[in-house]
């Protein structure tokens, strides 16, 4: 089959940045999967996206479908022909309905009789007629919240669209896809080549946009340039290294066509603001770089990006410099402005911002938190003292200028504030260690105040927003409790603290007077250890090893945890597959006779066969050797030792039979096996893990 290199761009007003790159890996795997539906071959896929266009090439691409063979069922034999060999009305119908006369039909012989079948070969469409279905099928499924119309067209999309290339070899396609004509042409740079540009072949298009065009359409190969340019700039001045965000890198790539670094300064005074603030300032404002000596002290230089080679790049810089100066002033001004006013003073101005309507204002919050961190303190071995403090500052800084401004700032000017008005260095370090960890992979408060303050803030959140039943729904979360919920595991998890989520829940449900929902505590226990699944699923460990140990609702995260590592190193023991089904087994029988009532006490004189004795005796000892790890919570140890048991238990279940006549027979034979279970159920219920075929 013959193939040709194929081309698709379509070019627009600028797209929204900080989407640009999902935009066009959305596009160019809608296009794959639409081939691999319709059955086309192809070789390479390329993605291109720059600030005005979105495209995709593919390499050779096979210029039709391949033929397939059809083969549709009619009636059966029987019911095909009558009793003189003549079609039926069934057969004249169903060959009518294909088009074709009853003697093109064949026969097909089943286990379950002759059935009549019509066989072709259907061919495959030529690419070209299929292309801009599928080019427009996957334009319609972008992940754009909101599209816009422009000038007098119903056509939608993120942005304007002004143009497409369309390319099959080096052949036009022509069919219009968003009242758009196709043709070979794209635009150059707005600025460097306004104009259009021929694109011969799929291959040439890049090399002409580059050459030609000043535009680099590869997004990796833009930021690429942008990352040496702006780590080069940054050497230049001798003891400067650059700090480049990835997210910002990505934004600025976005933003660019054809980027030149330049190096802009400010003045030292503005050092004396803290680096957050000077960092969220040029970041998030005017989206540049800045850069710091080899202490990793910031250093009164930053480096913007310029979407042209100017011919006076001194009157690039120096816009630059005039843009971020009074940036950096306010920055200055806020500073100078919060710290005449001590934290503590704006306590009362938290009392009119509301939190939730039913749970009241962000100073109720904070009395709440207050007095919960307080336990959680005492629980930990931390000071309560200090906890209880640093929870009723933890929210003013919201109210302080420089917040109000950068809205990110908030915990990290708490901290200086604080520090500034002479609190103690676990009570400020904790007013930014309280939104600690901000998202996934985050670091952890590094004190237990700042892990105190954390985690009550957080289950003070999921307790009151239950208890007024408004827990996440869908993919509605407005309070963050999914994030929330994993940060309250991974910090009790990962500083190794003594905690129970059902204890510390109903300390949180005392300090609330307005909770209509009954068991608040419970049900959000139950929330909380449903986000382990996620975050042992993000470690590679499958999910038959949580529901394992979820089965037996472990309320504190630190056993919980370890439960898991135990189990999924028990799961990889050659005897652990038997032993799963074993209990299985056991679990089966156990629950036909009673369940619960059955117990787990022995009389060794009853115990008629071999394997049965054998068992019991193994059983005894493994009781002997596993509890006191148990108490320990060396699980891992204690499975480990566990697993010895599969040769008496393989053997009990090959000799024995379990429902004996005798009842007393039978019951202590029910009791051994309940006695084994609970061994296990000490740790998790592994029955529940995959068991041997």
């Amino acid at each position: 089959m013959a193939t040709q290199d194929f081309l698709v761009e379509l070019g627009t007003e600028e797209l929204p940045p900080k989407a640009l790159k999902s935009l066009s890996d959305a596009f160019t795997q809608g296009i794959v999967n639409g081939l691999a539906d319709a059955g086309i071959d192809h070789g390479a896929v390329e993605s291109f996206a720059a600030p005005r266009r979105l495209a995709v090439r593919i390499r050779d691409l096979a210029d039709a479908q391949p033929d397939k063979p059809v083969e549709k069922r009619g009636p059966a034999v029987k019911a095909a022909f009558d009793d003189a060999g003549n079609p039926t009305r069934a057969l004249n119908g169903f060959a009518t309905s294909l088009g074709v006369t009853p003697d093109q039909l064949d026969t097909l012989e089943t286990d379950k009789g002759a059935w009549v079948v019509y066989r072709t070969v259907e061919q495959g469409k030529p690419t070209i007629e299929l292309l801009p279905a599928l080019i427009e099928k996957s334009l319609a499924a972008l992940p754009i919240p909101k599209r816009m119309r422009w000038g007098a067209y119903r056509t939608e999309f993120v942005r304007p669209v002004h143009w497409l290339v369309l390319l099959y070899g080096n052949k036009v396609i022509d069919a219009p896809i968003l009242n758009l004509t196709p043709g070979n042409q794209t635009r150059g740079h707005r600025f460097h080549c306004p104009k259009s540009l021929l694109i011969p072949t799929p291959n040439d298009y890049e090399v002409v946009l580059k050459e030609e065009g000043r535009v680099l359409a590869n997004f990796e190969e833009r930021r690429d340039v942008i990352r040496a340019g702006v780590t080069a700039i940054a050497e230049s001045e001798g003891n400067g290294r650059a700090v480049i965000n990835d997210d910002l890198l990505d934004e600025v790539t976005a933003l660019n066509e054809w980027p030149v670094p330049l190096l802009g300064r400010f003045e030292e005074r503005f050092l004396e603001v803290p680096a957050e603030a000077l960092i969220s300032s040029m970041e998030e404002h005017q989206k540049y770089f800045h850069v710091v000596d080899e202490n990793d002290r910031m250093l009164p230089l930053f480096i913007t990006v310029a979407n042209l080679e100017s011919k006076d790049p001194a009157q690039v810089v120096s816009g630059n410099e005039k843009v971020i100066r009074p940036r950096l002033s306010d920055a200055a001004f806020f500073y100078e402005t919060d710290r005449k006013s001590r934290l503590e003073d704006r306590i009362e101005q938290l009392k009119p911002i509301v939190f939730q309507e039913k749970l009241g204002s962000i100073y109720d919050k904070s009395v709440r938190v207050a007095a919960l961190a307080r336990k959680i303190a005492d629980a930990i071995g931390s000071d309560p003292a200090l906890a209880e403090r640093a929870a009723m500052l933890a929210k003013t800084d919201l109210v302080t200028e420089m917040v109000l401004e950068f809205t990110d700032l908030q915990g990290i000017m708490g901290q200086y504030y604080a520090e500034h008005d002479g609190e103690p260095a676990d009570v400020a370090k904790a007013l930014n260690e309280q939104y600690m960890p901000r998202y996934a992979g985050d670091d952890l408060p590094t004190t237990l105040t700042g892990c105190a303050v954390a985690l009550a803030d957080r289950i003070d959140s999921l307790v009151g927003l239950f208890g007024i039943n408004q827990p996440p729904s869908g993919t509605r979360d407005p309070f963050g409790l999914r994030r929330a919920s994993l940060g309250v595991l991974r910090i009790i998890i990962e500083r190794a603290l003594p905690l129970d989520l059902q204890t510390c829940c109903e300390w949180a449900t005392e300090n609330f007077t307005v909770l209509s929902e009954q068991n608040v505590a419970t049900t959000v226990v139950d929330y909380m250890l449903e986000r382990f699944r996620a975050h042992y699923d993000e470690q590679g460990i499958g999910a038959e090893v949580y529901l394992a140990v979820h089965a037996r609702r472990p309320t504190r995260p630190l056993d919980f945890d370890r439960r898991i590592k135990a189990v999924e190193a028990f799961r990889q023991l050659p005897e652990a597959q038997a032993l799963a089904a074993a209990n299985k087994r056991v679990s089966n029988i156990l629950t036909k006779q009673g369940g619960d009532s059955i117990g787990e006490s022995v009389n060794t004189g009853l115990l008629q066969d071999g394997a049965e004795q054998a068992l019991a005796d193994a059983v005894a000892k493994q009781a002997d050797a596993v509890l006191p790890l148990f108490e320990q919570g060396d699980y891992g140890s204690a499975l480990s030792s566990l697993a010895g048991l599969r040769q008496p238990v393989d053997t009990f279940f090959e000799e024995v039979m379990v429902m004996a006549e005798d009842d007393a027979v039978r019951n202590n034979r029910l009791a051994l096996l309940n006695r084994l279970r609970n061994l296990f159920l000490r740790v998790a219920d592994i029955s529940l893990l995959p068991t041997a075929s």
